[in-house]
């Protein structure tokens, strides 16, 4: 709730000092000045504000931002190059060059391209096609962007509470207190009612370590994202495959005899089976596919419509609308604290089962 008011007064301060502003134009015949107001694009905002960025941005646009910068790191033909993005000075259009161990370099929409020596008329160090789009080599991107330095923040805090909650168990007896004591019950909820329900009893302790530190990264990320200037780390697809992929990977894995007897020789009559191969192998990737766009659509969505609902003040040009949009914002931001621990429990929850059939013995 609270990233949703700073971001109203984050666009507000947007929209007044540094947004879209009357242009005067003259008839040259009456020489008469008329005001033309351009109407208000929510989609550069919301799309700001949902993306990857080479620096971590809190407030302002412009020169006038607040802004932390992060290191920049590329693999060219030449070798590997590091810079702080703070070279940039918040250009996105190729129009700032950047030199470092004598190659160049320009960001045209948050992507990083090797660049002319000299600018264009149009004052760019890029060429473009006759489409409009960046026509110039691009370097192996492996930067610390906004949301890898979100995900080492989660990791770096996760790792501080276990490690404390483990001391509080050896210090106490293994007696849960204090901080350990809030944790355990979310240990168990995973470990029991989701590990063993999904796994068995037989097999699933070798995976709790594994569905602990899925359930509570993406329950940490979902928090911490709803923080006021933190990264939209969930809502963003690249993280997302990751975690479909390493899921897809330890299903696989450990998959038992049974589970590919399964796959490539279904128990489904002989005339069937050339039909039920391929959808089953098919099934080995759309599964770990539904994680992803399930997880990335869902926390994506949720930043987008609260930011969708705040922009209907300015669409509108009017502060009747406001009343309205925020009580909408309000509802949305607390459904969304529901949304952050379901959406880690849903993710969770299908890894166990895939899990499970993939060891299941046949009966």
């Amino acid at each position: 709730m609270l990233k949703k008011i700073s971001l109203l007064i984050l666009i507000l301060s947007t929209n007044v000092l540094f947004g879209n502003k009357p242009q005067e134009h003259t008839d040259n015949s009456s020489h008469n000045t008329e005001v033309k107001e351009e109407k208000y694009d929510p989609v550069p905002v919301i799309m700001h504000h949902i993306s990857d960025a080479h620096e971590w941005h809190f407030w302002g646009e412009g020169e006038s931002s607040v802004t932390l910068p992060l290191p920049v790191i590329l693999w060219t033909e030449k070798g590997l190059v590091t810079f702080m993005s703070s070279k940039f000075h918040h250009d996105d259009e190729g129009k700032h060059l950047v030199t470092v161990n004598d190659q160049n370099f320009v960001r045209v929409h948050g992507k990083i391209y090797e660049a002319n020596a000299t600018a264009d008329e149009h004052g760019s160090y890029v060429s473009h096609d006759a489409e409009g789009h960046v026509s110039a080599v691009k370097p192996f991107d492996i930067s610390i962007t906004k949301n890898v330095a979100a995900m080492l923040f989660a990791m770096v805090l996760l790792l501080i509470i276990f490690i404390k909650m483990a001391r509080q168990y050896k210090t106490n007896g293994g007696i849960p207190k204090k901080f350990a004591g809030w944790m355990e019950p979310m240990v168990v909820f995973v470990r029991d009612d989701i590990a063993k329900e999904n796994i068995g009893e037989k097999k699933y302790r070798r995976f709790v370590p594994f569905l602990l530190t899925i359930f509570f990264f993406i329950w940490l990320l979902n928090l911490l994202g709803l923080i006021p200037g933190f990264a939209n780390v969930t809502g963003n697809i690249a993280l997302t495959m990751v975690l479909a992929a390493i899921t897809l990977i330890v299903v696989n894995v450990n998959g038992n005899k049974n589970y590919w007897k399964h796959i490539f020789w279904p128990p489904v009559p002989l005339w069937l089976k050339p039909m039920m191969i391929p959808v089953e192998i098919i099934g080995i990737l759309t599964k770990p596919f539904a994680l992803m766009i399930r997880l990335f659509a869902n926390i994506a969505a949720g930043h987008i419509v609260i930011l969708s609902l705040v922009s209907l003040i300015f669409v509108a040009g009017t502060v009747w609308v406001a009343p309205g949009a925020l009580a909408l914002v309000l509802f949305i931001s607390v459904l969304e604290l529901l949304v952050a621990i379901l959406q880690a429990y849903i993710f969770t929850l299908l890894t166990a089962l895939f899990i499970g059939m993939a060891v299941d013995e046949s009966h």
